[in-house]
């Protein structure tokens, strides 16, 4: 598949994934030739921003600027690819907040997510602010807030859930 192709299939997951004022996602293609962290963390500050800035949660989120790139950066866990379409299902489906409410239908989410992943490949880098095994989460926002980053180097994929109680 081109890369024009991946990115349409990635977009069109990840819009699928996505929930008006709860799940934000943003996805792209890299144009610098030498990508990494850095360039993924400028990626979620956008996505951040972009949240902040949705009519339901400019109210709650007044005055608030994104982490700087480094403070993101120090933020983020790595994250195994047998994991990532677990934790990209979880932040489609389950609500921070109220854990029994749910986004999205999750046999729809996990196919969707599992696609996503593979989309990228086996040697794609994946991240998050939630630490897994303890499930401590490096807040990003003054909200709760969970998110899920990946890239193949060229592709990105990102998820962000927020909520307030």
């Amino acid at each position: 598949m081109t890369s024009v192709g991946i990115l349409a299939e990635v977009e069109a997951d990840m819009a699928g994934l996505a929930t008006p004022m709860r799940v934000f996602v943003a996805t792209g293609r890299f144009t610098e030739p030498q990508t990494g962290l850095p360039e993924l963390a400028a990626q979620i500050r956008s996505l951040l921003a972009s949240a902040a800035a949705d009519d339901a949660w400019r109210r709650f989120l007044s005055g608030y600027a994104p982490p700087s790139v480094p403070e993101i950066i120090a933020a983020l866990e790595a994250v195994e690819t047998h994991a990532a379409a677990s934790l990209l299902t979880r932040i489609a489906t389950v609500d921070l907040v109220w854990p029994s409410h749910r986004l999205l239908p999750v046999e729809t989410a996990e196919r969707t997510a599992a696609r996503v992943v593979s989309l990228l490949g086996p040697a794609a880098t994946w991240w998050t602010n939630h630490d897994t095994e303890c499930g401590a989460v490096n807040g990003l926002t003054p909200l709760f807030d969970t998110l899920i980053a990946g890239t193949d180097g060229e592709h990105f994929a990102l998820a962000l859930q927020i909520a307030d109680d």
